[in-house]
């Protein structure tokens, strides 16, 4: 199964079988259990402007195909928390909040 194939079955489904977390691990591996760990742990943060993942030392902005881990920044491409938010926007398994991300770190 290609990426696409696996987001659009995601995307139709709403949902993460047992056999679409297998396709995940198989085509993102070490990756792809980070972002279904994050998942499963409710680690992923829906507000008005941004998804934020919790990582294992921080909190993360995900905007589409951007991150904020240095993974991202320092290597390019797709890192395992925007893989969690990708998979978490379509299947709707996010914790969300009715604020601008914005707002809670100006407060912090």
């Amino acid at each position: 199964m290609e990426i696409e194939v696996l987001f659009a079955e995601l995307r139709l489904g709403g949902r993460l079988t047992p056999g679409l977390r297998d396709e995940v691990v198989r085509i993102f591996g070490e990756r792809g259990r980070k972002a279904l760990t994050a998942i499963d742990e409710g680690r992923v943060k829906r507000y008005r402007d941004f998804f934020v993942v919790v990582g294992r030392s921080d909190e993360y902005i995900v905007d589409e195909d951007f991150c904020t881990c240095n993974d991202f920044i320092f290597r390019g491409g797709r890192c395992w928390h925007i893989l969690a938010g990708q998979i978490a926007a379509f299947t709707g398994r996010y914790e969300s909040y009715d604020l601008w991300y914005q707002d809670v770190w100006a407060d912090e």
